[in-house]
């Protein structure tokens, strides 16, 4: 894992996009320079439109979720998702070509070998979502405990990460019962610095279940960072691989001593300007889309066309957040509020669409314009929900520590979710994001957030 901005990266995600940029310069380069002549006079325009021509994929590639770490996508998804990209890559590279100097003898070739490099990433984002993971590519992972902990490590380690291999758990000098395979517990061969360097391990992760007593070898762990072996706790860990902070395995001590949680005057005007500049121009955009919208709304069923409801902010300030409407009028006339369930009765037919596509959610950049939102941020609740949350989730309040969002971390990575359960673990996105939220992950996050609203991901 590689950390950009706050926010961890796997490796070969870079590697992926790298590669994707790297083959599109390549063979518009290649062209330039097999053809001889007065290159000179062709190679700044061709590098110029090459890198645009890249920028464009990156973009279009996050955009359908190539870039995102998921390994039990079905092939066919990921065909899918390759047709998509290729739908907007392929006439961009044609588009983008074309604006080559006329007097450019290479501007015909140079369009084809474009619109090629854009098929091949194409084609190799697909191999590269299901071809296995090459053995020197993997971390090697070493698990310190054989409790509770170090077997749920190694369970998540196993769904969550495909270039992750576990060498095995070394025992701590305290756990007298291993809850992990026994055929996978590591023999010592001596110290556990001499160990982890004999078997070639990468990473240490502390899952012991108890550590107290002198279970933890202090020395022996600084041994091992000193020789290159990374180390981290049980929380860093389900942090960087997973893009959560998991409730059951932090305290408020990490939660205060640790890096992240930094809001800064500088950081909420950048934010505020960025905000500002992207819900004008979403707005310029989507303008006809939201005009038939509330055209649609009013036809189908009588009653106000937007929707207006109290929902808490930034503090535990309340505002009203604005939607378009996409339940019945009546939806909560016992007075009672509800979450949404799958395939609510309550929803009309208009509002099926809206919701699968996020249409509804378009208004809300008037709150944004407002400044009782971001464009990213955790979702807000309404007071009701927000009450019995705080009373049944521990740090729930902490995501009221900044603006809530149109879109955000909990939103792309998990599902619609109705039930405390599922709040636990879109809280765990959120504070992830309260941690680490920079302008890098914002980015991120309307990136992945397109690849939602084409897939229709989580919507009820």
């Amino acid at each position: 894992m590689i950390r950009i901005f706050n926010h961890y990266l796997h490796r070969q995600t870079l590697y992926q996009v790298f590669f994707d940029l790297g083959l599109i310069l390549f063979a518009v380069m290649a062209v330039v320079l097999s053809q001889g002549g007065q290159v000179e006079h062709v190679i700044p325009f061709a590098a110029s439109h090459g890198l645009s021509l890249a920028g464009c994929m990156f973009v279009i590639n996050s955009a359908t979720g190539f870039y995102q770490h998921v390994h039990n996508r079905s092939v066919t998804e990921s065909c899918a998702r390759a047709l998509l990209g290729m739908m907007f890559g392929l006439p961009l590279a044609y588009a983008i070509f074309s604006f080559l100097p006329a007097e450019a003898v290479h501007r015909d070739l140079l369009t084809q070998a474009a619109m090629v490099a854009v098929a091949a990433v194409m084609v190799h984002r697909v191999y590269a979502a299901h071809a296995g993971v090459q053995s020197r590519l993997r971390t090697r992972i070493l698990i310190f405990g054989s409790g509770a902990s170090a077997k749920t490590v190694g369970a998540t380690l196993r769904a969550a990460d495909p270039h992750a291999q576990i060498v095995g758990y070394f025992a701590g000098p305290n756990e007298d019962q291993a809850e992990v395979p026994r055929e996978q517990l590591i023999h010592p061969r001596g110290t556990l610095t001499e160990t982890a360097r004999a078997l070639g391990v990468d990473e240490i992760v502390i899952a012991l279940t108890e550590r107290r007593g002198g279970s933890m070898p202090l020395r022996q762990l600084l041994d091992c960072k000193l020789h290159g072996i990374r180390v981290v706790d049980i929380a860093t860990y389900f942090e960087k691989t997973l893009a959560q902070i998991k409730i059951s395995h932090v305290n408020a001590g990490w939660l205060i001593f640790g890096d992240g949680f930094n809001q800064g005057s500088l950081r909420s005007l950048i934010k505020r300007v960025f905000d500002i500049a992207f819900a004008t121009l979403i707005l310029a955009l989507t303008w006809p889309v939201m005009l038939v919208t509330a055209l649609l709304i009013k036809l189908e069923s009588p009653g106000k066309v937007l929707y207006r409801q109290e929902r808490v902010g930034q503090g535990g300030v309340q505002f009203e957040v604005i939607k378009f409407r996409s339940m019945c009028m009546d939806a909560e006339k016992d007075g009672k509020p509800r979450w949404a369930s799958q395939n609510d009765s309550r929803v009309t037919r208009v509002g099926r669409f809206i919701r699968k596509v996020r249409i509804d959610e378009l208004p809300q950049l008037f709150n944004v314009l407002r400044g009782d939102m971001s464009l990213v941020g955790p979702r807000p609740e309404r007071q009701y929900f927000v009450d019995e949350l705080i009373s049944q989730i521990p740090y729930y309040a902490v995501r009221h520590s900044v603006k809530p969002g149109v879109t955000g971390w909990a939103q792309v990575r998990y599902e619609y979710g109705s039930t405390i359960e599922d709040s636990v673990e879109k809280l765990q996105y959120d504070l992830y994001y309260v941690k680490n939220h920079t302008l890098f992950l914002d980015l991120l996050i309307m990136l992945e957030t397109v690849a939602v609203v084409l897939t229709g991901k989580g919507a009820r």
